[in-house]
């Protein structure tokens, strides 16, 4: 069996960018962090459908400055710590426990992530994950965002192997609903306890956190 997971979200938690200086960024940190993600994703969408790729790096730098401009009271000081945390974030404390059971198992694990590979890189050899991965994709292979289906697809062409045969974990909606849309089987793990959204592409099981994956994984 094959498990493909997404990164930011999913196995490595971005809040802990912020998470890091919350006492330096001051009373606004947790919207900070809202506004910078949700920059970040749009500015995927939008270049997207504009058919002018820029890379995830680019874009979370550009994401991070206009969060700066919308909450003023974050020290602008801490640009380039905050950005420094995207190479090391912290993995979500289920993750490791997670991949080496599935690792056990003798089941293939892989990353499809909107982010560069050398973020993806760093953050997973902070994280101590490299050694269970078969595989690490980025969209920068083919120059577009999720959830295009033809990023879905770098991991049936990697794999040689058909959608249906791929489970696919995302704490992304959006992003589960491309990867359903595409035809894998799909996990959302619904960490923030978001409402249901995109009923015509339901996933396959909704999970609590990526503990919960082993449960619904056979």
């Amino acid at each position: 069996m094959l498990y493909v997971f997404d990164a930011y979200g999913t196995l490595f938690d971005f809040n802990a960018a912020i998470g890091r200086y919350r006492a330096a960024a001051g009373p606004e940190a947790d919207r900070f962090s809202e506004i910078w993600r949700q920059k970040q994703i749009e500015y995927t969408w939008i270049h997207t459908l504009a058919d002018r790729y820029v890379d995830f790096w680019t874009l979370t730098q550009r994401a991070l400055d206009f969060t700066f401009e919308r909450v003023p009271s974050v020290d602008r000081r801490l640009r380039g710590d905050l950005l420094d945390c995207y190479f090391k974030l912290d993995a979500f404390p289920d993750a490791k426990s997670v991949l080496e059971t599935l690792n056990s198992r003798g089941d293939r694990i892989a990353i499809l992530s909107n982010g560069t590979p050398s973020m993806l890189a760093a953050a997973v050899s902070a994280a101590g994950l490299a050694a269970l991965l078969d595989a690490v994709l980025s969209v920068d292979a083919i120059q577009m965002f999720k959830p295009r289906s033809e990023v879905y697809a770098l991991v049936t062409r990697h794999f040689s192997i058909a959608p249906a045969e791929v489970t696919f974990v995302s704490s992304n909606r959006w992003d589960a609903m491309g990867a359903t849309a595409f035809g894998f089987r799909t996990f959302w793990v619904n960490r923030a306890k978001a409402p249901a959204e995109y009923g015509d592409f339901p996933p396959a099981a909704t999970a609590a956190d990526l503990t919960d994956v082993l449960s619904l994984a056979r």
